[in-house]
């Protein structure tokens, strides 16, 4: 089963970084990356940068359509150009359906802020005790996972919060 994730970091270049250290986790088969996406978000900007991380895409990925609409209704930025309207209140339905609701969306919106930066991850699969010692110099902070609550203490545990 795929978990998403999000992870809040207190620079603008922090989710970059550890987008590097997913790659090698990855390459490693340490964790299995289905998907994922970086935003920066440089201080004095008016909206963050995107973008997907193509070269994790595989099997199960969710595709730009999914982050440009989820970036769309968090930040009122597109992602690769996705189109949001007519379409956006059902697809809206949808994502609550798996926890990406209001609370979510706000949540992400009241800690990702010019200044920081945010990696989002569907997984499978982690070796946690070789995850949480790659992940232990960026501490970053996990704001998001559709998890169950045992579930996300574990992964609570694993990045040192």
């Amino acid at each position: 089963m795929a978990t998403l994730t999000v992870w809040e970091f207190d620079s603008p270049h922090g989710a970059e970084s550890a987008s590097k250290t997913l790659q090698d986790l990855s390459r490693q088969n340490l964790i299995v990356v289905h998907d994922a996406a970086v935003v920066q978000w440089e201080e004095g900007q008016k909206k963050p940068k995107t973008r997907q991380m193509h070269n994790l895409t595989g099997a199960g990925a969710l595709g730009g359509a999914f982050w440009g609409m989820l970036f769309g209704l968090i930040f009122l930025v597109p992602l690769l150009g996705a189109v949001i309207g007519a379409a956006s209140g059902a697809l809206s339905g949808s994502l609550a359906d798996v926890g990406i609701d209001d609370k979510f969306i706000g949540e992400v919106r009241e800690k990702v802020t010019p200044g920081t930066s945010a990696l989002f991850v569907l997984s499978s699969d982690a070796v946690l005790d070789k995850v949480r010692d790659a992940f232990a110099a960026d501490k970053p902070q996990l704001i998001f996972a559709n998890l169950d609550e045992s579930q996300e203490r574990a992964l609570r545990e694993v990045f040192g919060e």
